[in-house]
């Protein structure tokens, strides 16, 4: 599948990957960071954004779509980096193809099985009644009682396309069918030996010490730096520390 893409900036490619549920725009702090010295391409992995919908949604899929754009963009070898399930793409990618991978960057997420609430995000979106009075303020406060944190519903809410027949930008019932796949982690029998960094933060669970030796294992060259005062979505609670130590990680500063 070729997947939509916004590009910026010249130079050595990178790769920008986002999370479940997010889109290229996600990570547009990255790729203005980055586009002074690098050939920036986001990309809307499937299901997402405005790239093609589709059934299958497991992590070999999702890195041979964004190994297949790239090759069509003549954007091969590349720096991929991911931030959550991008991330796990970004990672399966390197595994997958690793002589078209130069460097990997991984944001806060592990070669591992999670077990967390989204599959009830899904069904809680997917429950939203879709009539044509339905506002974005209404859609909020539907969702409240199941999803807390008002930022992640905002967060969640930018995929809500409201009018006179209201509709998702994502593909919610294949993300849904697809979501044991998605907090899953397949059985890789393969290594990737290039540059990695994992990028964890500091006030998230999701890459805690016994998933070091994991990380070791199946990228033996990988360096894990933590990222203080941030959640799972550090990039956007420390846009400048992150966007920061990204270069300095690119230029091999450590």
């Amino acid at each position: 599948m070729i997947l939509n893409t916004l590009e910026a900036g010249s130079g050595a490619p990178i790769a920008l990957l986002h999370g479940l549920f997010g889109r290229a725009q996600n990570l547009a702090s990255v790729a203005r960071a980055l586009a002074p010295t690098h050939r920036v391409l986001s990309l809307d992995l499937r299901n997402h954004g405005a790239s093609p919908h589709a059934t299958e949604m497991d992590y070999p899929t999702l890195a041979a779509d964004v190994i297949e754009t790239l090759a069509a963009r003549q954007a091969l070898p590349a720096t991929l980096l991911g931030h959550s399930m991008g991330g796990k793409t970004a990672m399966a990618a390197a595994l997958a193809s690793p002589s078209a991978v130069t460097r990997l960057i991984v944001a806060d997420i592990a070669p591992v099985t999670y077990a967390h609430h989204n599959s009830e995000i899904a069904r809680a979106l997917l429950s939203l009644p879709l009539t044509p009075s339905l506002t974005r303020a209404t859609a909020d406060t539907i969702l409240a009682p199941t999803i807390q944190n008002p930022s992640v519903r905002a967060f969640l809410l930018q995929n809500l396309v409201l009018g006179h027949s209201p509709t998702w930008r994502i593909a919610l019932p294949a993300i849904a069918a697809e979501m044991s796949h998605l907090e899953g982690w397949p059985d890789f029998t393969t290594t990737y030996r290039g540059p990695a960094t994992f990028i964890r933060a500091g006030q998230s669970d999701y890459i805690v010490p016994e998933y070091h030796p994991i990380i070791k294992s199946i990228f033996p060259a990988a360096e894990i730096i933590t990222l203080p005062n941030a959640s799972h979505w550090l990039h956007a609670d420390q846009p400048h520390a992150f966007n920061d130590l990204v270069g300095r990680v690119i230029r091999r500063i450590k």
